[in-house]
């Protein structure tokens, strides 16, 4: 008989607070949210933000944490796992928690390249490579050079993205390598408290702009924060407004991806997962919500104005970060130090998030086929590397916003879903409630058992249904991709089938022969 492997485990509470921070702190909170704010018109987000916080965000972090902890306790690191351990009458239910890997593996695929840009910045902040340019359309030129979407006076080809992309990856690899607590805990519990240093520094100086136009006095940084802050309540009767509020909250927070459920599955039994749940995602709202709001969209209104700034935002979020933000840092004294602060602050979110995404797919290798880490490493990063490919090389087609749609909006509102079906449910609230209260230092308020059982799968299932009633067709029929797009959007279509199939497949494997124990 097979020697049964030894599971890893955090170092100590702060670890996994830093961790699962880490993983809830990244791209999103500093371009992301600020993007969605301003372009819904600032103040008429932020409601509709704070109550789908409330009603959506904590609950179903509880819910993860709970459940993580729980399947931990008999081996299973993994959706498939550990939904089998809540339900093992239905021989069915792991095949659900393939998306529990799937989401995050196909956000990886793209997030990479992605990350690459922000420490590619880094050094060209440090250089003085694009400090001089003073004009969104220059610095849009570099940015398009840069991605190898053109080619001009500062950049032929995608080779220097391609380099930042490979350097980015083997750092990725090299924390996931190491483990938990030798890896992803040791990485997480400097470069958060580091982030948090760069980012108060920006705002610091973005609270010390003043008015640099005195023939423009509106144009402040008070005033940039009054569009952000200041409440319309007439946003509460836009379906869109909510959606995107909603959705932003499972990005922010990292819910509904099976990231949290498997940093969670390294719990002990008797420890705390309330206060330490309810601590990680105070962190991250105190990274998006103070930091997040208090960089880019104040410092571009001082230097757009209010005209200008929502229709920025709605020119996506690379723009805003990778052109707006270099272009007001760049009118002012030393902009290499304070475009290397952003750039890099920008790095370490993304690497603490891009590792806990590798982590579900290394744990499903190691816990389910009883392999060594460094083998499952070894495996997910080859495997990674190759499927990599497609969104560096086809980034003008389309690709990473379809990655994105299918990986980071749809199958995360899906397995968030039935994830708290199968809590509330199946596993039943009133042994549901007991088992998030073991090991707890505080506990959770009375009110929120009725809304983990009925408010959250509600919302849930309204989010659902809104998609699929206004979006689903158009998607589905490729009705706003152009001619030119569409085979290779159906290609990243047909790529992502065979994805979730090779999952499913590892799942039976896994599960043939072998008898889990699920719960008594």
């Amino acid at each position: 008989m097979a020697q049964v492997r030894k599971r890893d485990n955090w170092g100590s509470r702060l670890g996994i607070i830093m961790a699962v921070a880490g993983s809830a702190i990244g791209l999103g909170n500093f371009l992301r949210f600020p993007a969605k704010a301003a372009a819904n018109g600032g103040g008429a987000f932020m409601i509709p933000y704070f109550i789908s916080l409330l009603l959506l965000g904590i609950p179903l972090m509880w819910i993860e944490w709970t459940l993580g902890r729980y399947g931990g306790g008999f081996g299973h690191g993994t959706a498939p796992g550990i939904f089998y351990s809540l339900w093992q009458k239905n021989r069915f239910i792991k095949y659900f928690g393939v998306i529990g890997i799937f989401g995050p593996l196909v956000i990886f695929i793209y997030y990479l390249f992605i990350e690459s840009w922000t420490l590619a910045y880094s050094f060209f902040a440090l250089t003085g490579k694009y400090t001089a340019l003073m004009d969104q359309n220059s610095l849009r030129s570099f940015l398009s050079g840069f991605q190898g979407l053109e080619n001009n006076q500062y950049f032929s080809g995608i080779g220097t993205a391609y380099s930042f992309f490979l350097i980015t990856f083997l750092l990725n690899i090299w924390v996931i390598y190491f483990g938990i607590k030798g890896g992803i805990e040791k990485l997480c519990k400097w470069a958060i408290p580091l982030l948090f240093v760069f980012g108060l520094v920006l705002i610091i100086r973005v609270l010390t702009l003043g008015t640099p136009d005195l023939s423009k006095p509106d144009w402040n940084v008070l005033a940039g924060f009054g569009f952000l802050w200041n409440p319309d309540f007439s946003a509460l009767k836009s379906a869109k407004v909510w959606l995107e509020a909603a959705g932003q909250i499972f990005f922010t927070l990292s819910v509904g991806i099976g990231v949290i459920l498997t940093y969670a599955s390294y719990h002990k039994k008797a420890d705390d997962v309330v206060l330490s749940g309810l601590t990680a995602a105070t962190t991250n709202e105190i990274a998006e919500v103070v930091f997040g709001a208090s960089i880019i969209i104040p410092a571009a209104f001082v230097f757009l104005g209010p005209a200008d700034i929502k229709s920025v935002a709605q020119s996506g979020v690379f723009n805003l970060g990778f052109v707006t933000m270099p272009l007001v840092l760049n009118k002012l004294p030393l902009p290499a130090i304070f475009g290397f602060l952003w750039f890099f602050l920008l790095f370490l979110a993304g690497i603490t998030s891009s590792v806990s995404l590798a982590q579900p797919a290394v744990a499903f290798l190691e816990d389910e086929f009883n392999i060594t880490r460094k083998c499952a490493a070894s495996i997910f990063g080859i495997s990674s590397f190759i499927l990599c490919q497609p969104a560096i090389f086809f980034l003008g087609r389309g690709v990473i916003n379809e990655l994105d749609f299918w990986g980071g909006t749809f199958f995360l509102v899906v397995f968030a879903t039935i994830e708290t079906v199968l809590f509330v449910w199946v596993f039943g609230m009133d042994r549901a409630w007991d088992e998030i209260h073991k090991g707890a230092d505080m506990a959770v308020p009375k009110p929120y058992k009725f809304i983990i059982k009925y408010i959250t799968p509600l919302f849930l299932f309204i989010i659902l249904g809104m998609w699929f009633i206004q979006e689903w067709l158009s998607i589905i029929m490729m009705k706003n991709v152009s001619d030119v797009d569409k085979p290779f959007i159906f290609g990243t279509r047909l790529g992502l089938l065979f994805i979730f199939l090779i999952l499913a497949i590892l799942v039976k494997i896994a599960w043939r022969g072998k008898k889990h124990e699920g719960a008594k």
